[in-house]
């Protein structure tokens, strides 16, 4: 890396450890500009990531404000659709007066997509510089956003009601992996929704994985989903089992409210170093299994009622074998019961004709979900008519190395 990149990177985490996230980008542009990189402009993606906004204060190389840039159709986009280093300039994006390449790197936290970070460079600098430096600010604006509303209001383009402010603020970020397993999840309508909700979490070798779909679409529909979320990491957190986990969702969700209210869901227990998955459906529509671009297992198991009536025990869990490349879809209704930009109903086929299609173009699976949202989820309002939810589960098994493409 050399020393002058040992010193930007040194010098940025030490006098970051008390800043707040609004003073990133000057602090940020102070230690690169030694190291020979100028220009350094840093931006988040939206929540629906359709554009790349620029953190606070930033100015082009005219003294201008700095303004979104789409992230597709775009050399910044691209950094942020395919995980890599890219050099140039597309139309629309900022002047920069100065000599030099212009550089743009995704901020990666994991395979958790933040935004970009663009940067000219000297002719001397290397390129593999900006790529250090990306990686450094992703941390660091990791670590700033979880306290900081100015970063949740940055990535929003509208107000957000608040059943989903309720459900969003518990579910896991989106984007996941591992060596062995990627999990990827959206949930669209991003700021009205309130009924759906997913959550994960790794213990071990135990992925442990949950979808759910609560009755309506008010405030009352978020507190069902987040209880559900509660109940089911409170349980998971005891070592408890799937059945005693949906059991013990279905009496919390029953004993919180005095009318009617339930939620469907699956619960699923994915070893990671073998590929078993275990699950249990509570009248949610079944998970399914893709395997090298086809359709091959619809996971039914026996039939149950919804959580939170309190009418039935939950039965043991059913059982699957994946193999290695397997994709599981868990969804809720409003994916397939979407209507495109044309006016047609989405429907199962097309759901998973669109996710085959994508993975045999070798896209990963948070890149395959964020077109997902893009071209189907879009209805001709720009919004689902219910809340839809998908979660993507890939069992790599340790085959590959990470960072997807």
């Amino acid at each position: 890396m050399g020393t002058e990149g040992e010193r930007m990177l040194g010098g940025l985490l030490e006098d970051s450890r008390l800043a707040a996230f609004e003073d990133l980008p000057a602090l940020v542009a102070a230690h690169a500009a030694p190291a020979g990189l100028h220009f350094v402009t840093l931006y988040v993606a939206d929540l629906q990531q359709r554009i790349l906004i620029p953190l606070p204060g930033q100015r082009d190389g005219y003294g201008r404000p700095l303004e979104p840039i789409r992230i597709d159709g775009t050399l910044p986009g691209r950094a942020y659709r395919d995980f890599e280093v890219v050099q140039g300039r597309s139309p629309g994006e900022p002047l920069w007066p100065a000599p030099g390449q212009r550089v743009w790197a995704p901020l990666l936290e994991g395979t958790q997509r933040l935004g970009v970070l663009g940067a000219t460079i000297d002719a001397g600098a290397a390129v593999g510089r900006v790529r250090d430096l990306a990686a450094l600010v992703a941390l660091l604006l990791m670590s700033k956003r979880a306290f900081s509303d100015s970063c949740a209001r940055l990535s929003r383009t509208e107000p957000m009601v608040l059943s989903a402010e309720m459900t969003r603020t518990l579910m896991p970020p989106g984007v996941f992996a591992t060596r062995d397993v990627v999990v990827a999840a959206v949930m669209e309508p991003a700021y009205q929704a309130g009924g759906d909700s997913y959550d994960y979490a790794l213990d071990g070798s135990t992925l442990h994985l949950a979808v759910f779909d609560a009755m309506g679409h008010d405030t009352a529909a978020g507190l069902t989903s987040t209880i559900a979320i509660g109940v089911t990491r409170n349980a998971h957190r005891r070592g408890a089992g799937l059945t005693e986990v949906a059991d013990l969702v279905d009496a919390a969700i029953a004993e919180q409210f005095t009318d009617v209210r339930f939620a469907t869901g699956v619960l699923a227990d994915l070893d990671v170093r073998s590929g078993r998955l275990d699950w249990i459906n509570r009248g949610h529509p079944a998970p399914l299994v893709v395997r090298r671009g086809r359709r091959v297992a619809e996971l039914q198991g026996p039939a149950n009622m919804p959580m939170g009536l309190g009418l039935q025990s939950s039965p043991p869990p059913s059982g699957y074998q994946l193999e290695p490349g397997d994709r599981l879809l868990f969804y809720t209704d409003g994916i397939v019961e979407a209507v495109d930009p044309g006016g047609r109903e989405v429907g199962l086929e097309r759901f998973v004709d669109f996710i085959v299609r994508h993975e045999a173009d070798g896209l990963s699976a948070p890149e395959t979900l964020r077109r997902l949202v893009r071209t189907v989820l879009q209805g001709r309002d720009d919004r689902p008519r219910d809340d839809a939810t998908v979660l993507i589960a890939e069992w790599r098994a340790g085959t590959e190395t990470l960072l997807p493409r």
